[in-house]
């Protein structure tokens, strides 16, 4: 037990560390090859930071664990909504200017739509995980095609400034991608160990574990990446993290990990998880489009958000503990 523990707090660490070397290594080799800021924030970035999900997750469907696989994937979700727009919000209300993010709004709800339908009869096939994956590089091609179109949207003013301001050479960013990478392979396999270990030591789900801690530890990246934003006023890049990696998750994470070993769904999922990750996601797009005028969340809203996120896993716990 103590050699899991050790293992969760070792890999979480190394986890973070080698998730923003990631990320840092391959917005600068963008940069680079001449890659339009937009596209950078919106694919390398955005997507970037849920490479830490996306390895969990198939080194749990690959282990035969795939509650773990689905409460990594969906629990990050809801912590990216809740917890870290929640938080930055709090520091900075998240105005949203951006019309590309806007229009990417409806396409996260629409994805977690598919989703649902898609584990109602209570698992996930192989040709459920293709058509996620399908999706998703139909999104991508569509970020693609919205980055070389579009220049003058804020998300990318605000991504070209950052890319400024952590500009690096070449040989220095492929450098931190390559360690990057190799790290966050070696700290998923740390963390999925430990995980599966302290569940099976304390009798909980995997899925609660994947759901709570491993989410929660995954999700790091995202959340020190959205703080710095909101504190230095880049609300777009705050949101854009946000909705990128969601997608992420939604389409890529699960449908790889379910291309990897098809799974049967915990009930808890389509009952208790799925409704709230969908709520919030439909939350967050009522936000982001700005019915009641200027699009943004306030201070007020990041409080309700952040609630529901302790609700939440207060009500995990409780239902671990029964």
């Amino acid at each position: 037990m103590l050699y899991a523990v050790f293992s969760i707090i070792a890999g979480l660490g190394l986890l973070v560390w080698s998730a923003d070397r990631f990320v840092e290594g391959a917005a600068a080799t963008a940069r680079h090859f001449g890659m339009p800021p937009l596209l950078i924030g919106m694919v390398i970035v955005g997507f970037g930071t849920s490479v830490p999900e996306m390895l969990v997750s198939a080194q749990s469907a690959l282990q035969g664990n795939p509650g773990l696989a689905l409460g990594n994937a969906y629990g990050s979700n809801i912590a990216n909504i809740a917890l870290i727009l929640g938080a930055a919000a709090l520091i900075s209300p998240i105005a949203v200017h951006s019309q590309v993010l806007r229009r990417e709004l409806p396409l996260l709800l629409g994805a977690c739509v598919v989703a649902l339908v898609q584990l109602w009869d209570g698992a996930l096939s192989r040709l459920d995980a293709v058509i996620l994956l399908a999706l998703f590089f139909g999104i991508m091609g569509w970020s693609v095609m919205q980055g070389m179109r579009t220049r003058t949207d804020s998300f990318a003013t605000e991504m070209d400034d950052d890319l400024k301001a952590n500009a690096m050479p070449l040989g220095k960013a492929a450098l931190w991608l390559t360690i990057g990478l190799v790290v966050l392979i070696l700290s998923s396999r740390m963390l999925v160990w430990g995980a599966v270990s302290i569940a099976q030591a304390l009798g909980v789900s995997d899925l609660v574990i994947g759901l709570t801690i491993v989410a929660l530890g995954t999700s790091l990246p995202e959340l020190a990446s959205s703080m710095a934003a909101a504190v230095k006023k880049e609300h777009d890049i705050a949101l854009g993290n946000v909705l990128g990696s969601n997608l992420f998750n939604t389409l890529a994470v699960v449908g790889i990990a379910g291309s990897i070993q098809p799974m049967a769904v915990d009930p808890a999922v389509l009952t208790r998880d799925m409704p709230i990750m969908l709520g919030l996601t439909g939350a967050l797009l009522a936000m982001g489009i700005g019915f009641r005028g200027q699009p943004r969340i306030n201070r007020m809203e990041a409080c309700v958000l952040l609630t529901i996120y302790a609700g939440y896993n207060g009500w995990l716990i409780y239902s671990a503990v029964l």
